[in-house]
């Protein structure tokens, strides 16, 4: 079982930068692909960026977004840059899928944090 906690949403002007973290427990956390995920009002949830061995990103956020992991802390790291009002929504943080970049292929997933980029 893994449980997922992500922290550091927030308000932040359009331009802006947040960091945002997935804290996670379990002792095999190096083994899982993990994930980010976001879903604004009235949308479905889509696809971020994964950690897998190589990192995959959303055609959206490529060249803004970064994501990063620290397995000896279990966590993992989304870096976000130069934000826009539509980066707006509640981001997620999941773990352990045979396709990264899939939502349904997750196995665990955080309760979300609200990001809100403001123009």
């Amino acid at each position: 079982q893994v449980q997922l906690k992500e922290s550091g949403g927030g308000l932040v002007q359009a331009g802006g930068s947040l960091r945002l973290r997935c804290a996670a427990s379990g002792r095999t956390f190096w083994r899982y692909a993990m994930g980010w995920f976001r879903q604004a009002p009235g949308k479905e949830r889509e696809f971020v960026a994964a950690s897998s061995g190589e990192s995959y990103y959303a055609a959206s956020v490529r060249g803004r977004f970064a994501i990063s992991r620290d397995d000896t802390e279990n966590a993992v790291y989304l870096q976000m840059n130069s934000l826009k009002p539509e980066d707006t929504a509640v981001y997620y943080c999941a773990a352990d899928a045979h396709d990264p970049t899939i939502a349904a292929s997750y196995a665990y997933w955080g309760q979300g944090t609200q990001v809100t980029v403001s123009s």
